[in-house]
């Protein structure tokens, strides 16, 4: 490394973030040498060569209760990257998502007079949208990743550039075992994956209900197969001892998400990124989110967009709730939305499961769905963000690097046709 090697400070608190702030360290460091990475991320940054202080995505939790369990550690990470700001100061920080975090780290960027860049921004337009006021102080640059996302930001006076969803660009380079995914592919019955999150809540609270869905929809197939996608080892060990109690056979897969839904004939997912891949892979998926009835409420109140899926925000074109016409019901069975989704308390088995039973059963409703699914997915997913993003930063800290492979566009510049949702 040049001893006059620039230094970004990462601040990444997701798993799905550490995957896209690993992706952006690598097309960095494809441009040039003279960039080192710090800061607080998770396993897959480390890999791709950022010294970590602190795995920040062990951290991640969502609600209140969770949230004030861990605000004691939050609180000591923000006093030390407060510290090294002033001591050794970066020449840029890059934050992903993690917004209730990451607006301190901002914070605190930004009085050290530090350009901070918001990579894959928090979805401030789906609820508490008066938070875009903390982007408008503390943010220098924000890389959006949906289409819409640029004329939201702008029209609210913030320095926003669409570059792309960097998810789009991880399925396309992802490596698979191809040994397991014939066997996935090739033993009889159709194939039910569940995805029931990243994170260890969304595992704790989903989980159960999907294997219940399967036990319904096998009272229909009896044949059909199931196998549930872990993020990480403990998550795959306490899935297996759900499994367990619930009695039915089941087999865990733990880092063989990308198999699993290859393999795949439908899924039932947790609403979040992983609906692009899903998107992506043209499987026709139900999205399930069990939450408490208080969250439920108070996601009623607070929720901006119509849906909780990405998917059926961009298939519909639609991120604004019509209040109080369009109450959040929590069975949206909307006939518009290409992956019907329950954000809710009530018990959704049943629902979900008839519509994993349809497509399993029904080829010509199953082919209409994916020939929606293969429009939308040649609209909006479109390779690059990383690599865009990347050049941007690398702009921002004044950087030469290698030239770009041909077709691109420089940050800052009208956004191309090609790249409008």
């Amino acid at each position: 490394m040049a001893t006059n090697a620039k230094r970004i400070f990462f601040s990444v608190g997701e798993p799905s973030g550490d995957l896209h702030g690993a992706n952006l360290i690598r097309s960095i460091r494809a441009r040039t040498g003279d960039v080192e990475f710090v800061g607080y991320g998770g396993p897959l940054m480390e890999e791709a060569g950022c010294r970590l202080h602190t795995d920040l995505t062990a951290l991640a939790v969502m609600g209140i209760w969770p949230v004030l369990a861990s605000i004691h550690k939050f609180i000591r990470l923000a006093f030390q990257a407060n510290r090294y700001f002033r001591e050794e100061r970066p020449d840029a920080v890059v934050l992903i998502d993690f917004p209730g975090f990451n607006w301190w780290i901002a914070r605190r960027a930004k009085a050290h007079g530090i350009p901070v860049i918001y990579y894959v921004p928090p979805q401030l337009w789906g609820w508490l949208s008066y938070r875009v006021k903390k982007m408008r102080r503390f943010v220098d640059h924000v890389l959006c990743a949906l289409p819409f996302e640029q004329t939201w930001f702008a029209k609210r006076n913030c320095n926003a550039t669409f570059v792309g969803h960097p998810f789009f660009d991880e399925v396309r380079r992802q490596e698979v075992d191809e040994t397991l995914l014939a066997e996935l592919r090739d033993a009889p019955g159709p194939l039910v994956t569940l995805l029931p999150g990243s994170r260890t809540q969304e595992v704790e609270t989903n989980l159960p209900w999907f294997l219940e869905t399967a036990r319904v929809i096998r009272e229909t197939i009896p044949n059909a197969r199931f196998a549930v996608a872990a993020y990480k080892p403990h998550h795959g060990r306490r899935a297996e001892e759900m499994v367990a109690q619930a009695g039915i056979d089941v087999p865990v897969y733990v880092r063989r998400t990308p198999e699993l839904i290859r393999a795949a004939d439908v899924c039932l997912a947790t609403s979040g990124s992983v609906s692009l891949e899903l998107l992506h892979h043209l499987k026709p998926t139900v999205i399930g989110y069990r939450i408490t009835r208080f969250n439920n409420y108070l996601q009623d109140k607070l929720r901006n967009v119509p849906y909780i899926t990405l998917v059926n925000l961009l298939s519909t074109g639609r991120i604004e709730r019509d209040r109080p016409s369009e109450a959040a019901h929590p069975l949206c069975d909307d006939p518009r939305l290409l992956f019907p989704e329950y954000l809710t308390h009530v018990d959704c088995t049943r629902i979900a499961a008839g519509h994993l039973t349809q497509w399993l059963t029904d080829a010509t409703a199953r082919n209409a769905l994916v020939a929606k699914l293969e429009r939308l997915r040649d609209e909006v997913g479109r390779p690059g963000a990383s690599e865009r993003a990347a050049e941007y930063v690398l702009q921002v800290l004044g950087v030469k690097t290698a030239e770009l492979p041909s077709p691109h566009y420089l940050p800052g510049a009208a956004v191309p046709a090609t790249m409008k949702g």
